[in-house]
């Protein structure tokens, strides 16, 4: 297949869809599967995939967004060096508007703050060359895909001599909280459907060992319909089976050991850490620092900053919804006090965000 159109051909998808259905007819009860990346929540919700399953598979979404998993007392810390007239905050879109306790980047930025939306690290890089009189604080959020160009920036900005610019760091690893999700008696997760972008960089070996460990099926899965189906379907066939491996559907893009470039840059400048996850707590090693080599170029540990006392939204479900125990139609705020244009949590955000796309699809 050379063309999108063809993950997304109809005629396929039916077949797809009626070979899953003869697949679990005699399947006892009803199997959960969790995804694992946002993108491919988006994709379950734009193309309706939920509807199309029989009543044996449950789908249910997980912490994928990396957005959304950032504890709030990060985003408090991001407003605490904004509203600091020396500093230049650089970010991603998405994180601008995600409320802290009691402000947002966006509310700051409104009050005269300087933030500016990136679409690169290297950009903030440029604008560290470009006002050498201001501090330029990277914010940096992200699983093992984006995490490896942060990594190129600090390298960049130290090949450069700057000295004006710094990484605040909150990046998380994904296999480590897997473990944890299929550890909860409350979940009973009996697959995964794992994440394409994060594979493309970590390889689908690195699932091997969560196999091995709790005998959970494993399928690396691509974005498109027909991938989501393909992915839903040979993960099904081994929880039918009684097994337990790594399969990879998005074979066109994963390897196994996947891109030992990224790998290496990625453990140059980072290494591992235990960390917050929004609604889980603290993961041991599921986090990314940035090594005392490259310390220099830490926001967190070169320019300490006063940070008011953090504190969840009354009411907001962010936190239960991303370990996959409610849905977002479970949130007494969802739709009312919680929409895209005025969002109580993170998860409404975010374009990866569980709340976000029920708003959108509704499925």
């Amino acid at each position: 297949m050379k063309y999108a159109t063809e993950y997304r051909d109809p005629a396929v998808a039916r077949a797809l869809v009626a070979a899953i259905k003869k697949d679990v007819a005699d399947y006892p009860g009803a199997m959960t599967l969790m995804e694992v990346c946002g993108t491919h929540t988006m994709s379950i919700y734009q193309h309706g995939i939920r509807s199309l399953l029989p009543p044996q598979i449950r789908l249910i979404s997980g912490p994928g967004c990396p957005v959304c998993v950032t504890p709030i007392d990060y985003v408090d810390k991001a407003v605490a060096y904004a509203r600091q007239a020396d500093v230049i905050i650089a970010t991603f879109g998405d994180m601008v508007r995600v409320p802290g306790s009691t402000s947002s980047l966006q509310r700051e930025q409104a009050g005269g703050a300087q933030v500016k939306i990136v679409y690169s690290p290297l950009d903030a890089v440029a604008l560290a060359e470009k006002h050498p009189e201001k501090k330029i604080i990277f914010l940096g959020v992200g699983f093992e895909t984006t995490t490896p160009t942060v990594a190129g920036s600090i390298v960049a900005a130290k090949q450069k001599g700057l000295s004006n610019y710094f990484v605040l760091g909150a990046h998380k690893t994904i296999p480590t909280p897997m473990a944890v999700l299929t550890s909860d008696p409350e979940l009973k997760v009996d697959g995964y459907l794992c994440p394409a972008h994060v594979s493309a960089v970590i390889g689908s070996d690195a699932y091997r060992p969560l196999v091995a460990q709790h005998n959970v099926p494993c399928v690396v899965t691509g974005f498109e319909p027909l991938d989501m189906l393909r992915g839903i379907q040979l993960l099904a066939r081994q929880v039918i089976a009684g097994e337990a491996r790594v399969e990879t559907e998005y074979s066109r893009i994963v390897k196994p050991a996947g891109n030992k470039k990224a790998q290496a840059l990625l453990a140059e400048v980072f290494e591992p850490c235990d960390t917050p996850w929004r609604g889980i707590g603290v993961i041991p090693a599921s986090g990314l620092r940035i090594r005392q080599a490259y310390a220099a170029f830490d926001a967190e540990r070169q320019l300490p900053v006063e940070v008011e006392e953090s504190k969840e939204h009354q009411g907001c479900l962010c936190g239960e919804i991303l370990k996959g125990k409610v849905r977002p139609t479970d949130c007494p705020l969802f739709r009312t006090g919680c929409t895209p244009e005025n969002p109580v949590g993170a998860c409404m955000v975010s374009s990866e965000g569980t709340c976000a796309a029920e708003y959108k699809y509704g499925c």
